[in-house]
């Protein structure tokens, strides 16, 4: 395989933000198949909706073809990653690894991560523990339904 690289992605490239919305579902419906919940806001949204969503996003590219991405907002001195996806074909190579390290790279002004994910999505949870995240609490967000909030101090 070959090396991937990682760049910002322009919200002003419709292809590449189509591409980014059509990667993003296939990633999350496997994500709602692990869980058992089908409610996930990114499954939801049009890509209209999905245009507007105001989050910066860095994509993962392999031979110029999106292969994951990650996006978040900032809010002073705290980044909230809101969504983390990769292609099923490229699962367990590392890609989300690679995207949490460029954002924080990037983003070493920040004094604190924040991060949610499904209770029952356990290599996301496994991901953000290995990499320092704690886990704050679990938030029910629908009937029967928990989310798993992380954060990570770094300062």
């Amino acid at each position: 395989m070959s090396e991937g690289t990682i760049r910002t992605i322009d919200f002003n490239d419709t292809g590449l933000v189509r591409s980014l919305y059509e990667l993003q579902r296939e990633s999350y419906l496997i994500e709602a198949k692990l869980i058992n919940f089908y409610e996930i806001p990114p499954l939801k949204e049009t890509f209209e909706e999905f245009q507007a969503c105001g989050e910066q996003f860095r994509g993962y590219f392999l031979d110029n073809q999106l292969a994951g991405a990650v996006s978040c907002t900032v809010e002073e001195e705290t980044v909230t990653i809101c969504r983390m996806v990769v292609h099923p074909d490229h699962f367990k190579k590392g890609i989300a690894q690679q995207l949490l390290n460029t954002l924080e790279s990037d983003m070493g002004h920040v004094s604190l991560f924040k991060v949610a994910t499904g209770k029952d999505n356990v290599p996301a949870k496994n991901l953000y523990a290995k990499n320092g995240y704690k886990h704050d609490r679990d938030l029910e967000v629908a009937p029967d339904f928990y989310i798993s909030l992380f954060q990570k101090a770094v300062r």
